[in-house]
Formats: C-alpha cells, sequence, structure tokens
C-alpha cells in the first residue's frame, strides 16, 4: 500500500517554518517539523527518513499523528514517572541546610 502524501495547510506551514527558523527547539521535535515539512514539499517518507537519520516507521507515525492531531503533534506527549518524593517545601528546606553552615568539626557537607 503506497503511503498517503501529507499537504499542510497554509496556517500550519507558516507555524512550523516560523518554529524551525527561531533555532530554540528541543532536538526531536526540530526533526519532527522538520520532517513534515518535508513530506508536505513532496518528498518521499523514504528520502525524509534517510535525511533526518530516522526509521521509516517513524516518519510514518509522524504523518499519522499529523493527520489525527494536527500541527500538536510535534510537541513531547507527557511521559509516565515515577511520582515526586518531596514537595516544594522539604525540598526548601533541604536547599536551606545544604546552604548553612556544616556541622562542627567539618569543612563541608557530605552526604556520609
Amino acid at each position: 500500500m503506497k503511503k498517503q502524501h501529507i499537504k499542510l495547510s497554509e496556517a500550519d506551514r507558516e507555524y512550523l517554518e516560523k518554529l524551525v527558523s527561531t533555532g530554540e527547539l528541543a532536538a526531536r521535535v526540530y526533526r519532527r517539523a522538520i520532517g513534515l515539512l518535508e513530506l508536505d514539499r513532496g518528498k518521499t517518507y523514504s528520502a525524509v527518513s534517510q535525511t533526518l537519520d530516522v526509521n521509516n516507521n517513524t516518519i510514518t507515525t509522524w504523518a499519522e499523528n499529523y493527520k489525527s492531531e494536527g500541527v500538536g503533534c510535534i510537541q513531547d506527549k507527557p511521559r509516565s514517572g515515577r511520582p515526586i518524593e518531596i514537595d516544594g517545601q522539604q525540598r526548601a528546606k533541604v536547599t536551606a541546610l545544604a546552604c548553612s553552615e556544616p556541622p562542627k568539626g567539618y569543612a563541608k557537607w557530605s552526604l556520609r
């Protein structure tokens, strides 16, 4: 089955080009934006995957995500992970303690 090329809307194309030109993107987001722009210019999936040094399936995923989610698909999704065990107040106490004078008889704080 031949993969369908994507066609960006004018607003999406302008948004992605502006985003790429700023040069202040995370590498993954930059790569996704360039990939979508290249697909919009008519390049094949394999040509884009070679240019960006990613798997062909990755390009397919980006294109499918664009079709279903729009231009917001280039941003990283929230990831699951271990929940934070200390709150802001506890973190402030540890920071204050670490910035204070070490105990008598010691030159500096240590985790030992």
